[in-house]
């Protein structure tokens, strides 16, 4: 054996041996891992997961919510459920919010943070339209509005008599909108009158969101993009947006969530759930069937079906991601 294999072998030993040293649990080493990952995982199966699994117990009981007592019932809440017109009505509807809501919402958002952060004069650096910092706050303004407020703010604007709305229009010249109670009391357009809140009280918050993603982009690319002759619109699809994806993304999913809940708005708005439950949604059809009909269990079974379908819609944005790329230009990056 030579005196470099000789070496080889006792500098390999060392490092076995300083490798054992730190597998070695000491003292600090447990109370690190007891501190920052026993404990907050203790917390979260505590307060996260040991209620969805209540839940989901009480969700095969008949339980009442007033008694100690309950039938274990198996999965004919379930069957219930599904075969239940207004419940399924009620996830209709939010079936079409999380269609509209994260699109429009994001696509507004993006749009403007775009005007505010390279949409300024085509000649010279690179910058945002005149009085910026005006527009984001003024923008951002309805985000820190509790929902509450907002949605009896737009119940008041929306009054068919005494509304601001009305009486803007009818001041217009459309006399047809003197006291029209079609914004919220007619089944064609409560929806779209509803969506119209949310989004308006959203878009500042996602349009903030993104023009700080747009930020961290090097001023340069914009500035090579525009002497490659790309205009604004081919800018944004080719550039901004496959930088901010993963911004984006969590927009999406964060919007997405929202507008499977939704119960804020919906019972500032609509209350009741709307003419013929044009505006119910699954949150508003659970707490009915909870604490007016004291049908806990059945409520339960709502809401496993509600957090299944939130999930879903999580998982799917992350796959659409994925297969489109996002991934693969993360890694790019």
């Amino acid at each position: 054996m030579t005196v470099l294999d000789t070496k080889t072998l006792s500098g390999g030993g060392r490092a076995a041996a300083v490798r054992r040293r730190r597998k070695k649990l000491t003292f600090d080493r447990v109370s690190f891992f007891a501190v920052f990952l026993g404990l907050p995982l203790a917390i979260y199966l505590v307060f996260v997961i040991s209620p969805f699994i209540q839940a989901f117990y009480y969700s095969m009981t008949d339980w009442s919510g007033f008694t100690a007592s309950m039938n274990f019932t198996g999965f004919a809440n379930y069957r219930k459920l599904f075969a239940d017109e207004i419940f399924m009505k009620a996830m209709g509807n939010n079936v079409v919010l999380c269609l509209v809501l994260p699109v429009v919402t994001i696509a507004l958002s993006l749009v403007l943070a775009s005007m505010i952060t390279v949409g300024g004069s085509s000649r010279g650096q690179v910058k945002g339209l005149k009085n910026s910092s005006f527009y984001r706050v003024v923008s951002f303004f309805p985000y820190v509005i509790p929902a509450i407020a907002i949605g009896i703010m737009w119940l008041q604007i929306y009054d068919p008599s005494n509304g601001l709305l009305n009486g803007a229009l009818t001041s217009l010249g459309f006399g047809q909108f003197t006291s029209f109670r079609g914004w919220l009391g007619d089944e064609g357009t409560a929806m779209g009158a509803t969506m119209f809140v949310i989004v308006w009280g959203f878009v500042g918050f996602y349009m903030v969101l993104f023009i700080a993603a747009i930020k961290g982009i090097p001023a340069e690319l914009f500035e090579a993009a525009r002497i490659d002759g790309a205009g604004r619109f081919r800018t944004a699809i080719s550039l901004t947006i496959p930088l901010i994806r993963d911004n984006i993304q969590t927009a999406y999913i964060y919007m997405g969530i929202l507008a499977l809940d939704a119960f804020v708005y919906m019972a500032a708005l609509n209350s009741g759930g709307g003419p013929n439950n044009s505006t119910l949604v699954m949150s508003q059809q659970l707490l009915s069937t909870a604490f007016t009909k004291g049908q806990f269990g059945y409520a339960s079974a709502m809401g496993v079906v509600l957090a299944i379908v939130t999930l879903i819609f999580a998982a799917l944005v992350f796959l659409v991601n994925r297969l489109t790329g996002g991934s693969k230009d993360n890694s790019d990056s």
